[in-house]
């Protein structure tokens, strides 16, 4: 099988699947806010949700059931900056995923990705990770909402956390986005080879 890429241009897509890997892993978790309700540990997500409250009609009372789970619409997430975090990151994450298959495919095809290809492919992933930084900064505005207020002992805030903390899924997430916007960028400017110039 022939390659498109160069030496460089085959880090560039190793590193662009980790990147790719590490948001895409850190959106879909439900691990981005930890704390705790009732004595239960409790954890959100942009759009997902571990441990929430239930009405328990043989007891006459609330319990907390232990399970993950998305909210049942996309107005359930409990703030218009989670939606916008969730809309946001998602496109930013399936603009790396995108990147780095094609990347992938350019190891096996020979002509697919030339100079040119990779540098727009570089700038999609800037694009890219610049919508995950971007829905990593806006989701601590959501910490105000009433769900997390209750999980974090009605101390939290808008960028206050309260007696939450900030959980591994949230760093996984923008640690991918900050790679591919520095190093996956700045690798897909020598990613793929000079294409062959054909007499005609």
């Amino acid at each position: 099988m022939a390659s498109s890429l160069t030496c460089t241009g085959v880090i560039w897509t190793l590193l662009s699947l980790l990147c790719a890997a590490a948001s895409c892993v850190g959106f879909f978790m439900p691990y981005w806010l930890l704390g705790t309700q009732m004595d239960k540990p409790v954890s959100f997500g942009t759009f997902r949700r571990c441990s929430y409250p239930v009405r328990d009609e043989e007891k006459q009372a609330t319990v907390m059931l232990e399970q993950c789970g998305r909210y049942a619409s996309f107005n359930g997430i409990p703030s218009l900056e989670w939606r916008i975090c969730t809309v946001v990151t998602g496109v930013g994450c399936g603009l790396l995923l995108l990147v780095a298959l094609t990347a992938l495919m350019g190891c096996c095809i020979s002509d697919l990705i030339s100079r040119t290809i990779g540098r727009v492919a570089g700038g999609i992933q800037f694009v890219g990770g610049l919508l995950i930084g971007s829905g990593c900064a806006l989701y601590p505005l959501g910490w105000d909402s009433e769900e997390v207020q209750q999980t974090c002992n009605n101390s939290s805030d808008q960028f206050q956390l309260g007696s939450c903390q900030i959980g591994w899924a949230y760093y996984c997430t923008g640690a991918g986005a900050a790679a591919a916007m520095l190093l996956c960028t700045w690798l897909s400017c020598f990613a793929g080879k000079k294409q062959k110039q054909y007499p005609y």
